[in-house]
This record gives C-alpha cells, sequence and structure tokens, in this order.
C-alpha cells in the first residue's frame, strides 16, 4: 500500500507540473503575440515549402496557431483539476474504508473474545474506541475512522455474542464428538460386516460338509444293501433307524 501510495503522488506531482508548464507557456506565448498584434515585438519569422509553392507569413501563421492550441489546452484544465480532485476523492474514500474495516475486523475479533463487558451503547462505544486507540497496529488512523469501527462493532455486538469464541469452540468440540462417534459407528458396522461374512462362509462350509456325509452314507448304505444279501443277511429299515439283520440260514 505504501508503494502504491508513493507512485500516486509522484504521478500527481508530474501532472501538477505538466499543468504549470502549459499555464506558464501559455502566458508567454500570448503575451508575445499580443506584443506582436501591438507592434511592440516582433512576429515569429521563418521560409516555409509545401512542394513548389512558398508558405508566404509561415511564421505568424505558426506563431498564431501555437498561441490558439495552447489557449485551448488552458481550458481543459480545470476539468482535469476536476477529475484529479475525483480520484484523488475516490482513493482517500478506498483507503478510509479498507482502514475502517481492519480496525472493524480487530475490533469484532476482542469482541468475539469476550474483551468489551459493558453494555451500555455510549459505554460499549467509548469501550471500543479506547481499545482502538491503544491497539498497537492503528496507530496512525484518523479518530474518526476509529469511531466508524467502533460504532460499527457495537451495532454487530449481538454477532459477536453469538459467535464467541466460545461457543464457537465448544460447536467444534461438539462436531468433533459427533464426528469420532460416526468413525466409531462406522468401524463397528465394519466389523460386524466381517463377521457376518465369515459366519455366512462357515455356514456354507458346515453345509457342504454336510451334504457330503449325507452322500457318503447314501453310498455305504448303497454298498451295504448290494453287499448284505450275498452274506445271507437282508438290510431292513423302520422308523428308529435300526438297522436288523436277518439270520444266516444254517448250512445244510
Amino acid at each position: 500500500m505504501s508503494l502504491r501510495s508513493a507512485l500516486f503522488g509522484i504521478q500527481r506531482a508530474l501532472h501538477g507540473l505538466a499543468l504549470f508548464s502549459i499555464i506558464a507557456l501559455a502566458l508567454v506565448v500570448v503575451g508575445y503575440t499580443m506584443a506582436s498584434a501591438l507592434g511592440l515585438a516582433p512576429w515569429l519569422t521563418f521560409q516555409a515549402q509545401f512542394g513548389a509553392w512558398n508558405v508566404p507569413a509561415a511564421g505568424l501563421i505558426a506563431q498564431i496557431a501555437l498561441t490558439f492550441l495552447l489557449v485551448s489546452l488552458v481550458f481543459f484544465i480545470p476539468s482535469s483539476r476536476r477529475i484529479l480532485a475525483l480520484e484523488r476523492t475516490h482513493r482517500d474514500f478506498n483507503l478510509s474504508m479498507d482502514d475502517v474495516a481492519r480496525a472493524y475486523h480487530l475490533c469484532h475479533t476482542a469482541d468475539r473474545a469476550g474483551v468489551f463487558t459493558l453494555s451500555s451503547e455510549f459505554d460499549a462505544v467509548r469501550e471500543r474506541l479506547a481499545y482502538l486507540r491503544d491497539h498497537p497496529e492503528l496507530g496512525s488512523l484518523e479518530n474518526e475512522v476509529l469511531e466508524l469501527a467502533a460504532q460499527m462493532s457495537k451495532q454487530s455486538r449481538h454477532l459477536a455474542d453469538i459467535y464467541s469464541d466460545e461457543k464457537v469452540a465448544r460447536a467444534k468440540t461438539f462436531l468433533r464428538q459427533r464426528q469420532e462417534e460416526a468413525e466409531n459407528q462406522q468401524q463397528k458396522i465394519v466389523e460386524a460386516l466381517h463377521a457376518c461374512r465369515e459366519i455366512r462362509k462357515w455356514s456354507q462350509q458346515v453345509e457342504l460338509e454336510e451334504s457330503v456325509v449325507a452322500s457318503q452314507l447314501s453310498q455305504l448304505e448303497e454298498q451295504l444293501a448290494a453287499t448284505l444279501p450275498a452274506l445271507g443277511y437282508t438290510l431292513g429299515r423302520d422308523s428308529a433307524n435300526v438297522v436288523p439283520l436277518g439270520e444266516r440260514p444254517a448250512a445244510e
């Protein structure tokens, strides 16, 4: 910001010097032209040629044209000064608003931290103004800027109370706890899903083993049913799953 201010100051100085030079030169040329018209000074004389045509009284024409040009430029000076004044006012306004915003930010931050305790409007503004005057970063600001920032901070005191550092910290702590609980629940859900997959896999494995055992028992029964009659035994079935073996006939 200081470099920008310095460049703006240099620009203003050069602009002022240019305006002063134009006015001074215009006064000198107008005075000399008037003196020449009154016969008190000689007209400007020089030879000028345009192609094969010699321009008569070229010096007089050039002197009058230069005088008219400088007088015309002088008439633009008031409008130029007004433009400069508007630019300076706009720049000062921007600088003032930047200063007000900076002071208000510091005051509002202190208000959120609970620095100010007075409740009445007059005392609250005065307390904030005293804080801003004693702040090391705001020593170069004007008193009007500090007063405006203090009044703005007083108007936004309700927001500072709602979003105080203590309440914001408590809200962040609450949200952090909720986030931790959600993460713990998510971890438990992941573990439960893993256990469910293991149980399902185990159940499928047990069912497969049971089906294998049932198939083996069926094959064993078929083999017994085919083998026992050759030995003179019969394989019977009853509801109690008892397998009675018939007596082998006596050898003759």
